[in-house]
C-alpha cells in the first residue's frame, strides 16, 4: 500500500499503540459511571471516531503530501497555528476549566489548539534550521533568532497557562537545534534561560511551587495537593506482577481523578500489572526509536529533523506522563499519547506519524 510504504515497521507499530490505546481508555472510561455528569459512550464515540477515524485520515493526507510543498507550507503553517491557539483567549470562542484557558468549546467536543502548535513548530524549526547547519555557530544568527522562534509559542502557553506544554516544546526543540549542529556553547545560555524562566513561573504561580512541594514530600498534603499521586501510586503498586485483570481496576471508580485522562498510566498498571507497563514502554520506546531512525535515514535534513522532532515529542510525553504517574517528577497535567482522553490531542499525534512516514519514504539511496 503506497501510504505505509515509507516505513511498515514504523506503521504496524503506530496500529498497534493506537488500538491498544483505545482499550485502555475504553476500561479507564468505565471507571466515570460512577461520577456524574459523564457519557461513556460519547466519550468513546469520540475518541473512537475523532482522534481514530478523522485521525487516521489526517494521517495518510500527511503521509501524500510532497516535502517540497510542505516546506513552501511550512510558515503558513506556523502563523496558522499560532493564531489558532491564540483563540483561546477570545470571549466566547474560549474555554476557562480548571483555573486555565486552553480549550475551545465547538459544542458536541472541545478542542486544544496547544496540540496543533506542537506541530507548526517542529515544522517551522526544520524549516529554519536546515539551510542555515552551517550558520548555526553565530550567535546573531544561530541562537538569537531560535530562542526568538521559540519564545512566541512559549508565550502564549505560558498565559494559559500551560506550563508543561512549553517545556516539552523548549525541549524538543532544543534537541532538534543541537541534531542541526548548533555549538555545545549555546547549550549553557539555554539552560540558563530556562532555569530564569521556570524559577519565574515557580515565584508567580502558586500551583507550581505547590507541585513542586507535593513532589518532594506526597504525603503531607495527602488529601488535597498530594491526593492524585498518591492514589496513583495505590493503583500502580496494587497491580503487582500481573494485574488485577484488564477492566478490574478498582482506583478508577471514585478514586483516582481523570482515570481516563492524565492518570490513565495509573488505572492501566493496575489492571495489567508491571508486565503490561514493560509492555506499553515497549512499544513507546520501540515507536520512537524507529522514528529517529527514519530521521537518520532521511535524505535531507529537513526531513531528517521533522522526523526527530516528532519522535522527540511521543517519547518525552509518554515518560513525562508515566514518570508522574509514578512520583518520579513532579505532576505536569501532560496526557498519555495514544491513550489519554483527547480526540484533538489523538489526532495530532497521528498528524506527527503520518508526516514520519513521509519522511520514511523519502530516504536516502
Amino acid at each position: 500500500m503506497k501510504f505505509i510504504s515509507g516505513d511498515r515497521i514504523f506503521f504496524l507499530l503506530v496500529l498497534g499503540i493506537v488500538f491498544a490505546g483505545l482499550a485502555i481508555f475504553s476500561s479507564a472510561t468505565l471507571g466515570m459511571l460512577a461520577r456524574e455528569s459523564s457519557s461513556v459512550s460519547k466519550d468513546i464515540l469520540l475518541q473512537a471516531g475523532l482522534g481514530i477515524g478523522l485521525g487516521f485520515l489526517a494521517l495518510l493526507l500527511a503521509r501524500a503530501i510532497p516535502l517540497t510543498q510542505l516546506k513552501r507550507l511550512t510558515p503558513y503553517a506556523y502563523v496558522l497555528t499560532l493564531l489558532f491557539t491564540a483563540l483561546v483567549f477570545v470571549p466566547g470562542i474560549g474555554l476557562h476549566a480548571n483555573g486555565a484557558t486552553r480549550w475551545i468549546d465547538i459544542g458536541f467536543t472541545t478542542v486544544q489548539p496547544a496540540e496543533f502548535l506542537k506541530i507548526g513548530l517542529v515544522l517551522v524549526l526544520a524549516w529554519w534550521l536546515a539551510p542555515r547547519a552551517r550558520q548555526l555557530a553565530s550567535f546573531t544568527q544561530g541562537l538569537v533568532p531560535f530562542i526568538i522562534i521559540l519564545a512566541l509559542p512559549a508565550a502564549l502557553l505560558l498565559a494559559q497557562p500551560n506550563t508543561s506544554t512549553t517545556m516539552l516544546l523548549v525541549i524538543t526543540g532544543s534537541v532538534m537545534y543541537f541534531a542541526a549542529g548548533a555549538p555545545w556553547r549555546d547549550f549553557g545560555v539555554l539552560l540558563f534561560v530556562a532555569i530564569l524562566t521556570l524559577t519565574t513561573i515557580i515565584l508567580v504561580r502558586p500551583y507550581a511551587l505547590e507541585r513542586i512541594k507535593t513532589f518532594i514530600d506526597p504525603s503531607a498534603n495527602s488529601l488535597s495537593s498530594g491526593y492524585q499521586i498518591q492514589q496513583s501510586l495505590i493503583a500502580i503498586g496494587s497491580g503487582g506482577l500481573l494485574g488485577r485483570g484488564f477492566g478490574q481496576s478498582v482506583e478508577k471508580f471514585n478514586y483516582l481523578p481523570e482515570p481516563d485522562g492524565d492518570s490513565i498510566f495509573a488505572v492501566f498498571a493496575e489492571e495489567t500489572g508491571f508486565l503490561g507497563t514493560i509492555i506499553l514502554l515497549f512499544l513507546f520506546v520501540a515507536l520512537a526509536a524507529r522514528g529517529i531512525v527514519i530521521s537518520g535515514n532521511s535524505r535531507d535534513l529537513f526531513g531528517g529533523l521533522i522526523a526527530l522532532g516528532f519522535s522527540t515529542i511521543i517519547i518525552l510525553q509518554a515518560f513525562i506522563n508515566m514518570g508522574a504517574m509514578l512520583g518520579i517528577i513532579p505532576l505536569t497535567g501532560l496526557p498519555l499519547p495514544f491513550v489519554s482522553r483527547g480526540g484533538t490531542a489523538l489526532m495530532a499525534i497521528l498528524i506527527m506519524c503520518g508526516l514520519i512516514l513521509n519522511v520514511a519514504a523519502h530516504k536516502k539511496d
